[in-house]
């Protein structure tokens, strides 16, 4: 078992790698679309990329889902066969998302043999996610 400290440590060595390793500017955030991230997620069990809207307007949170499942099937074909989709998911803080991720099993932030396995997926699967916002981000604002 890790200490607090030696996992924050962990945590901070990895996505310096990661940065280090892929030096880019991603999207995530930055998509200007209010509520709507592209996220990356790593832990002790698996390594995750998402699309998530997390947009308190349920309303809203509502519209842009029904955008994203109308490209489903484009999402899938041309982008990530494995992407899974769900409507409506509780987050750790109680806070209600959705989200459409991929992810990979079995590996582990305090793993260092894991490392690079994860950072290419990561890398891999991003780009995806990116693509495809890029390609369909005007269907999504309006």
């Amino acid at each position: 078992m890790f200490s607090r400290a030696e996992s924050k440590q962990l945590r901070q060595d990895f996505w310096i790698a990661f940065g280090k390793s892929y030096p880019r500017k991603w999207i995530l955030y930055n998509t200007k679309i209010k509520g709507l991230s592209l996220k990356f997620h790593f832990d002790l069990k698996k390594a995750m990329v998402s699309i998530d809207i997390d947009s308190n307007d349920l309303a809203h949170r509502m519209a842009l889902w029904e955008k994203l499942l109308s490209l489903k099937s484009i999402l899938i074909e041309d982008f990530l066969s494995d992407a899974e989709f769900h409507d409506s998911l509780v987050l750790d803080n109680q806070k209600e998302i959705s989200r459409i991720f991929v992810k990979k099993e079995r590996v582990s932030i305090h793993n260092k043999n894991t490392w690079q396995e994860t950072m290419v997926f990561l890398k891999e699967k991003m780009d995806f996610f990116e693509r495809f916002f890029e390609t369909y981000q005007d269907i999504l604002r309006d």
